[in-house]
This record gives structure tokens, C-alpha cells and sequence, in this order.
């Protein structure tokens, strides 16, 4: 096949010259998806910028070529690499609204591109072009449909419209970062076969940027993985993602959740070093189970192992997926004749003529863990906001601990707000930027629990150690924290307040599998502590680890609620078997087998 990109010896640095990413190479053929994975800080968006020519501010591209079409990007002008990006070479965020500006019209922002572009199409052109992109992404090519403003909208027709841009100046290269991040299984089944059909059919090379590895193993043909900035494996999807041959890609491995069986998940121990700090050696060897002496010692190269693939160590395939033990069963938590913790009865909730939740009734007992699942639109943040007191215009009944709630948070008791808490699916959003980590934790504990002075440094710290966060993270802001880490955060700060009940919107869906496992793993210890959870989320394998029961909500309707083996292993809604059915998983990895690569 045609070559359409070639990568090589590229480098990014900060300015003062530690390396952040390091002599990164590979091709990329027409038609092809290549899939970037690792964790959080290992490299995945600095280059996906640097292959635009982008680099952040305080760090520059320090070395290497990035050839697309025959052109090597990093060489152009100022002005020549922006007549290429958008048009040879083009991007879809993971938050459409950060492509799509709020106050125009789709139709006017899929044109602008197309006239004031690289290819400068006359107006009549531009439009002939939308229309057949808006076939492409299978959008309606109405006009009342292309006359709509983002926010009429929903989050699947935002994600389309956003890659309907990227594809419609037929560049040879789209980089797509995290796109269907919160997305719900079945419009992330859809975005997915959208981009490989669009590759294929427009012989369009495309990079996929993703913490899921399941989401890579739909959608790439080939797999990065990337640690500290450097390439550890990469080849065949198949083969690296069934068969890893490097330990790292064995560990993430290691930490994903399977929506076929419940058991423990493994994080990574210990954190990925610093920039300007990475030891001697092998990078990896500090957290790698099967490091030598020789590891340390010696850093080793990128290269070729039997199968053709590119490994980055000194013993590749010397280790395999490990067996995680089963969790126990779900049902084991609240099990006895207590009664609920928390209680919906017949809630029902309209905007104007538009009926979101009907009838809704749920139970939740003390240390259990109910997980509410269901399409974009189907009403979880909905009946979660209510639940909340975020939203007050529902009918029925909320009860906690056998008092009924009043419907608006304001109107609440302190010892009611403090014994229901929220955590939201975006840590960024819910947090001051300008409190510290220990700032924003200890005025919860101000508010929720009246303590101050050393009572409430002490309550800090401690609870802090109960989220996994390291002391020496108290003075620092969010803005210098990872995802994982403000997530963190954002639960310790609710839990300071000592709840009964935690509702949990969406809270790993951005994490990387790593940081997901720890957080699954530290709830389900709050859970045999007592805490009671109500788990929002699309993730059906996080499901399995976790929850007791499952309620399946479809257009505001409870349609399922059993528990969890029963939903995930015997469905009786028609419409719960279609999630399952749509749930990705990794073609011949078996989570529970141990076996050599």
C-alpha cells in the first residue's frame, strides 16, 4: 500500500531541554488507523500535536520529520503548515464543542473551512461537498437539519459533525483524540465504524488516540503503545494486543476490566517518572514486576521480535496477562432485610412537553452498589441531578435513611447535604483551579463537619491517604495534576464529608485503565466500609467489577432491574442485550488465562 505518512526521529522538549517525547517513528498507510495507548503523561497528545506541527507552550519540537503526502511538515513555513492543517493534515478533539463554535450554524461552520481553506471552493462547491461529507458521517443533509446551532444537537451528532469537518477537505491524514470518550456503547459503536469506513473509503490515514484499549482494538489496524514519552511495543493489533510482549503492555492489560467476568483489576504500581527525571536503565523497570539488574542498567532498543513487531526490552515476552482472582459475586453487599439506604419512588421529570423520566423507582441499600445504565438521552444525569437536589422540578419521592428529601439542595438540612455527595464526571469543572488539593478538601471538611485548625489538617491528610493521593500533592492546583489525580481529589473531597451515599456521574470515563482499576478497586473498599454507591456510567466491564445490581433506564423508563449477573449474563430486555451487544472487546484476549507471548 501507499505510504501517506512517515514519522522519524521525532523529538519534543521542553525549551530548557529535558525530553518530553523521544525519538518517535513509524508509516502509516493509506486506509490505515494507527492506534496510540498508555497512560495518562506518557506522550499520546504531544505528538499527535507535533505531527501537526503544534507544540505546547514552554516546549518545542526539538528534532525529527513528520512526512505526510511527500511533505514534511516540520520543515514548512509558519504560514505554509497552516494552509496544511485543516487541509492536508486535520484534527476532532475528544469535546466536539471545543471544534464547533456554539453561536453558528453546522452549515456555516462545515462551509468556512471549505471556502476560506486550503482548497478555496466556491460557496455552490462548498455546499455540494457538506452535503456528500454529511452522507459520509450518516447526518441528514437537510437544510433544516444543517440550519440547527451545536447545542440542538445531541453529543453523537456533535462527535459526527465534528469528524464531517475534519474529513471534508479530504486530507491524507486525521488525528483523533479520544473522540468518543463519554460517548454510550452504542454511539461509540457507530463513531468507530464511521472512522474506519471513512478511511477505507477515502483512503485516508488516520491516528487514534485513546486511553481504552478496547476502543482501539474496534477501530486501529496496527497499536503504539507508548510509555514516558518513548515507544515500548508496536505492531499488529492483534498480536500486541492478545499476544503483548512488552510488560507495560502486559500491566495495562492487567488493569482492564471485562465485561464476560468479574474480578479484581490490577493497577500499576508506583507512577511513570517526570520529565528530566527518568532513571537509568529501562524506563519501566522502576514499576516492571520482572526487571533485572540488567534492566537497570541498561537502556534497551526499539526493536524486532519474531512476529514482526517492535519491542522495547531486554527479555520481550517474558511475561503474560496474569490471572486476576474473581471478585466476590455482586449481591453481597446490603444483602439482609435493612432498610434503604436510599429510595426513589415514582420520580418523573418534564421539559416543557418533553417527558425525560417516568415512573422511576430504585433502591439502594447500605454498601451497595447500583449501577444505572443506558443511552446518551436516556435520563441518567437527569434522575443523578435530581437525586442530587440539582434539579427540582421532578414528581415523587426521594428518601434517604427513611426522610424524605426536600427536591432543591438549598432547601436540604446540612445533615442531609452531608450525607449525600456528588462527584462529578469532569473533576476540571467541579474544581476551584485556584484552591489547592488541601484547601478545596479541607473546606468541605469546614462545611460538611464544622472542624478547623489542626482537627481539619489532620481530617485532610487522612482522608487524602483514603483517595491514594500522596501528601506531597496538598499544596499543589488542578491545573498541575492529572486526570487521575483531580479525580482523585474530587472524591476525597466528598468523602471528607463522611456520606452514606456517594452518587458517581461518569467518573471514570476519561480516566486511563490504571488509574480506572485503582478507583474501582478503593470504591469497592468504601463499599465494605458501608458507604452506599450510585454508580452513573456507559462502561458495562466497569459495571461487572463493581456493582451489586444494575437498573437499566431507556427514554426515562426503568426497563431492567436485577442483579448485576443476572442483567450482564441473562438480560430480559431486548434493549439491555443491544448494550451488551455493542460492549467492545479485545479479540483473543482472555483476561483469565495465564499464558506465555
Amino acid at each position: 500500500m501507499t505510504v501517506a505518512v512517515e514519522v522519524s526521529g521525532l523529538s519534543v522538549a521542553l525549551i530548557r531541554g529535558a525530553a518530553i517525547v523521544e525519538n518517535i517513528a513509524f508509516r502509516l498507510a493509506e486506509g490505515e488507523v494507527l492506534g496510540f495507548v498508555g497512560e495518562s503523561g506518557s506522550g499520546k497528545s504531544t505528538i499527535a500535536m507535533a505531527l501537526m506541527g503544534f507544540a505546547r507552550p514552554g516546549t518545542h519540537i526539538a528534532s525529527g520529520s513528520v512526512v505526510i503526502d511527500g511533505r514534511d511538515i516540520l520543515s514548512l513555513s509558519d504560514g505554509q503548515r497552516r494552509h496544511c492543517r485543516g487541509h492536508v493534515v486535520t484534527y476532532v478533539p475528544q469535546d466536539p464543542s471545543v471544534s464547533l463554535n456554539p453561536s453558528m450554524r453546522i452549515d456555516d461552520q462545515l462551509v468556512e473551512g471549505l471556502v476560506n481553506g486550503g482548497e478555496r471552493l466556491s460557496r455552490p462547491a462548498a455546499i455540494e461537498r457538506v452535503k456528500e461529507v454529511m452522507a459520509a458521517v450518516a447526518l441528514p443533509a437537510t437544510d433544516e437539519f444543517l440550519s440547527r446551532y451545536p447545542v440542538q444537537l445531541s453529543g453523537g451528532q456533535q462527535q459526527r459533525v465534528g469528524i464531517a469537518m475534519a474529513v471534508a477537505p479530504r486530507p491524507r491524514l486525521m488525528i483523533l483524540d479520544e473522540p468518543t470518550t463519554g460517548l454510550d456503547v452504542v454511539t461509540q459503536g457507530e463513531v468507530l465504524d464511521l472512522v474506519g469506513r471513512l478511511c477505507r473509503d477515502m483512503r485516508m490515514a488516520a491516528i487514534y488516540v485513546s486511553h481504552d484499549l478496547d476502543v482501539v482494538a474496534h477501530v486501529a489496524s496496527r497499536v503504539m503503545v507508548l510509555y514516558s514519552g518513548r515507544i515500548v511495543e508496536l505492531g499488529d493489533r492483534d498480536r500486541t494486543l492478545s499476544r503483548p510482549a512488552h510488560p507495560y503492555t502486559v500491566s495495562l492489560l492487567d488493569a482492564l476490566p471485562s465485561v464476560d467476568r468479574r474480578r479484581r483489576l490490577s493497577a500499576i504500581a508506583g507512577h511513570a517518572p517526570a520529565v528530566g527525571a527518568r532513571p537509568a536503565g529501562c524506563v519501566f523497570a522502576p514499576r516492571c514486576p520482572h526487571a533485572t539488574a540488567d534492566c537497570r542498567r541498561e537502556e534497551p532498543a526499539l526493536g524486532p521480535v519474531e512476529d514482526g513487531r517492535l519491542v522495547c526490552c531486554l527479555y520481550p515476552g517474558i511475561s503474560s496477562p496474569r490471572r486476576a482472582p474473581d471478585a466476590a459475586a455482586s449481591g453481597g453487599h446490603g444483602a439482609g432485610n435493612e432498610p434503604p439506604r436510599l429510595a426513589v419512588n415514582g420520580l418523573s421529570l418534564s421539559y416543557g412537553s418533553r417527558q425525560v423520566l417516568i415512573d422511576v423507582s430504585l433502591r439502594l441499600a447500605p454498601g451497595e452498589c447500583l449501577a444505572l445504565v443506558g443511552e446518551s438521552g436516556s435520563g441518567k444525569s437527569s434522575l443523578s441531578h435530581c437525586i442530587a437536589g440539582l434539579n427540582s422540578l421532578y414528581g415523587g419521592d426521594i428518601v434517604l435513611d427513611g426522610g424524605v428529601l426536600p427536591k432543591a439542595a438549598e432547601k436540604r438540612r446540612p445533615a442531609e447535604r452531608r450525607k449525600l455527595q456528588y462527584i462529578f464526571q469532569n473533576p476540571y469543572g467541579s474544581l476551584n483551579p485556584r484552591r489547592t488539593v488541601a484547601d478545596s478538601i479541607r473546606m468541605a471538611c469546614t462545611i460538611f463537619r464544622e472542624e478547623r485548625g489542626k482537627a481539619a489538617d489532620a481530617l485532610t491528610l487522612e482522608t487524602m491517604a483514603r483517595a491514594g493521593l500522596s501528601p506531597a500533592l496538598a499544596n499543589r492546583y488542578p491545573g498541575e495534576l492529572s486526570g487521575g489525580e483531580r479525580q482523585r481529589v474530587a472524591i476525597a473531597r466528598a468523602l471528607i464529608a463522611a456520606p452514606t451515599v456517594l452518587v458517581c456521574d461518569e467518573i471514570t470515563s476519561a480516566l486511563d485503565v490504571s488509574v480506572q482499576a485503582a478507583i474501582v478497586e478503593m470504591l469497592r473498599g468504601l463499599m465494605d466500609d458501608g458507604l452506599s454507591i450510585l454508580f452513573v456510567t456507559h462502561n458495562l466491564a466497569v459495571v461487572r467489577s463493581l456493582a451489586d445490581t444494575v437498573a437499566v433506564l431507556r427514554a426515562g423508563h426503568i426497563v431492567e432491574s436485577d442483579p448485576t449477573e443476572t442483567v450482564l449474563d441473562a438480560p430480559r430486555s431486548d434493549y439491555a442485550r443491544s448494550l451488551i451487544a455493542a460492549t467492545r472487546r479485545i479479540a483473543g484476549f482472555d483476561p483469565n488465562a495465564r499464558e506465555r507471548a
